[in-house]
């Protein structure tokens, strides 16, 4: 029988990553959009699951920061795929990068709703098609994308932090609420990861960013896709943080 993923912010970056392994282990895959100019790239992810996995996929416009858009990517999901969802990855997200001063508003609200709210609404709408379905045998699961932000603080980006170290109690309390009922809550909190983000930045400050880490290097973006396929696979792993961050952050 086949297996249905949603992931959020899955079409660049880590979330490219992420879908990309939840098609090599042959889930179904459905994944959002916001605006026109995202949809090609989350087009050329689907046709790229099809081909490489042979599996099905979906892209959605819904913005996730929303509750009505959450319900419109899940209605989408269920519509497509059957009223079973067997792992939610909730890894849309954003940052200001402002000192606390300085910020507007509707600048956190923005993250907060992103990065936090998008994680709460989709638990909340996706719950119902796990819990009728789950069980010990056959767990579904939900995996959170957090930080090393989120576990430490980062100098201006109080929202962010505020997020990600929310959707780490979030995690921890959905993880006990639901573990006799077969699913799994666990997070991921990357550090530094090699993005278009870094991309753009000279070498030798890549070389400085490297040696605060005490791995020396820094990450990339396999390291966390593997840290998904370890979570999807350790059936007695639930509520943690599991964080590739090369010895920057120890928990």
């Amino acid at each position: 029988m086949s297996k249905t993923a949603i992931i959020t912010g899955g079409s660049r970056g880590i979330g490219e990553a992420m879908s990309m392994k939840l098609g090599e282990l042959k889930y179904n895959v459905v994944i959002n959009y916001v605006s026109d100019s995202s949809k090609a790239l989350t087009d050329a992810i689907v046709e790229k699951l099809k081909a490489q996995y042979g599996v099905e996929a979906l892209a959605v416009r819904a913005d996730v920061s929303k509750y009505e858009g959450c319900k419109e990517l899940v209605k989408a999901a269920v519509d497509k795929f059957g009223d079973k969802i067997d792992v939610l990855v909730n890894n849309a997200g954003v940052t200001n990068n402002c000192n606390w001063i300085d910020i507007k508003p509707e600048d956190y609200e923005r993250v907060i709703d992103t990065n936090l709210m998008s994680a709460l609404h989709m638990t909340h709408l996706t719950m119902p098609y796990m819990i009728n379905h789950s069980s010990k045998d056959e767990q579904c699961c939900i995996v959170n994308t957090s930080s090393v932000g989120g576990l430490t603080g980062v100098i201006n980006q109080a929202d962010y932090c505020a997020s990600k170290s929310g959707l780490i109690g979030f995690t921890r309390a959905i993880a006990l609420e639901f573990a006799s009922r077969g699913i799994r809550a666990n997070s991921i909190a990357p550090g530094m990861i090699m993005t278009d983000m870094l991309r753009g930045v000279n070498q030798d400050e890549l070389n400085a960013l490297a040696a605060t880490i005490p791995q020396g290097f820094i990450g990339d973006v396999s390291d966390i896709s593997g840290a998904l396929e370890y979570i999807l696979k350790a059936t007695y792993v639930t509520g943690q943080v599991i964080s590739p961050n090369g010895g920057f952050v120890l928990q």
